[in-house]
C-alpha cells in the first residue's frame, strides 16, 4: 500500500484549518481545482469521507478529525527531523499550552532562559483552561501543556513542575470566610468550564451543599480580580499571581482548607518528547 505523503496532508490540514477549499488554496498559493482533486484523492485512498458540508464551508468528519491528529504529529516529527539533521541542535516550532496563571507568574524567566540557550526554537504559547489544553495536546495541536489538578489525561505523560497555593478573594469589608457556607448567596467569578481551579472550588462548595447565586465567567485574572474588588463576588486564584496584580491590594484574602489550597501544576505531553521539549523539561 502506498503511504500518504506530507504534501497531501498539508493540503488536507489547510482545508481543515481554513474551513473551505478556496481559502486553503489561497493560503497554499495553489489553484482551487488542484486542492479539490488532492482532497478527493486522499479520501479515495483512505476509503473514508474526510469532510462534510456545513453552510458554505466544510467541517471535518469524525474520520477527518482522527486524520488531522495524526497529521499534526507527523508535521511535528518532520520539522524536528529536518532541524536535527541540518544543525544537530533543537530548532523549529515548539507549540505549548499553559494556564493563564502559570504563564503570568512562572513561565517568563524559564522561556527567557530557553530562548537564550536555544535561539533556533520558536516557542508558540497558547493559554486556556486545563480541560481545553489537555484536549489540544491529545489532538496533537499542542506538543505539551502546563495544566493543573484535577485533570484526566488518558494516553498522556505527565510530570509535576510547580506547587501552587490557592487563595480565596473577596471585596474588602466582607466578613471572614471560614467555611463554605459563608459564601452562600454570593456570586462565583471564574474561568469557563474546564478550569481546574473552578472545579476545585465548586467541589468544596458542593460538599457543603452551597450553590453560588450565579457564576460570571471571565477570560483573564486581571478582569476577575478587578471584578471581585468591585464587590461583585468571590474567586479562587493562585497566590503567586495575585502578588503581581495591582488590583490585589483592593481585595481581601481568605485561607481555604488544605485540600483546596494546595495544588500542583503538571506538564503533560504525548509519548517521546521532541528534542526541544526535552530541553525545556531540563530547565524546569
Amino acid at each position: 500500500m502506498r503511504s500518504i505523503d506530507l504534501d497531501s496532508l498539508e493540503i488536507f490540514r489547510a482545508v481543515a484549518q481554513e474551513g473551505g477549499v478556496l481559502r486553503a488554496a489561497q493560503k497554499l498559493n495553489r489553484v482551487q481545482s488542484n486542492v479539490t482533486t488532492r482532497v478527493k484523492q486522499l479520501e479515495q485512498r483512505l476509503g473514508r469521507p474526510l469532510f462534510r458540508k456545513q453552510g458554505r464551508g466544510l467541517v471535518l468528519s469524525p474520520e477527518g478529525e482522527r486524520l488531522l491528529a495524526y497529521a499534526q504529529r507527523l508535521f511535528l516529527l518532520a520539522d524536528e527531523a529536518e532541524s536535527e539533521l541540518r544543525n544537530g541542535k533543537p530548532g523549529g516550532v515548539l507549540r505549548i499550552g499553559s494556564l493563564e496563571s502559570t504563564a503570568g507568574s512562572r513561565l517568563a524567566p524559564i522561556l527567557s532562559r530557553f530562548h537564550r540557550q536555544y535561539p533556533d526554537v520558536v516557542v508558540e504559547l497558547a493559554t486556556g483552561t486545563t480541560g481545553a489544553l489537555v484536549q489540544r495536546v491529545s489532538n496533537y495541536e499542542l506538543e505539551a501543556a502546563f495544566v493543573s489538578q484535577p485533570f484526566t489525561a488518558p494516553g498522556l505523560e505527565a510530570v509535576k513542575v510547580f506547587e501552587e497555593e490557592l487563595v480565596l478573594v473577596t471585596a474588602r469589608g466582607v466578613p471572614p470566610v471560614t467555611r463554605a457556607a459563608d459564601l452562600a448567596g454570593m456570586t462565583l467569578i471564574a474561568f469557563a468550564d474546564g478550569c481546574s481551579y473552578r472545579k476545585r472550588l465548586q467541589d468544596w462548595l458542593g460538599a457543603s451543599s452551597v450553590m453560588p447565586k450565579r457564576t460570571l465567567e471571565f477570560a483573564s485574572y486581571q478582569a476577575m480580580v478587578a471584578c471581585v474588588a468591585a464587590g461583585t463576588g468571590f474567586a479562587l486564584v493562585p497566590k503567586s499571581l495575585l502578588a503581581a496584580l495591582k488590583s490585589s491590594q483592593e481585595v481581601q484574602q481568605h485561607e481555604v482548607p488544605a485540600k483546596v489550597r494546595k495544588n500542583v501544576t503538571h506538564l503533560v505531553w504525548h509519548g517521546q518528547p521532541s528534542t526541544a521539549l526535552a530541553k525545556l523539561r531540563e530547565l524546569l
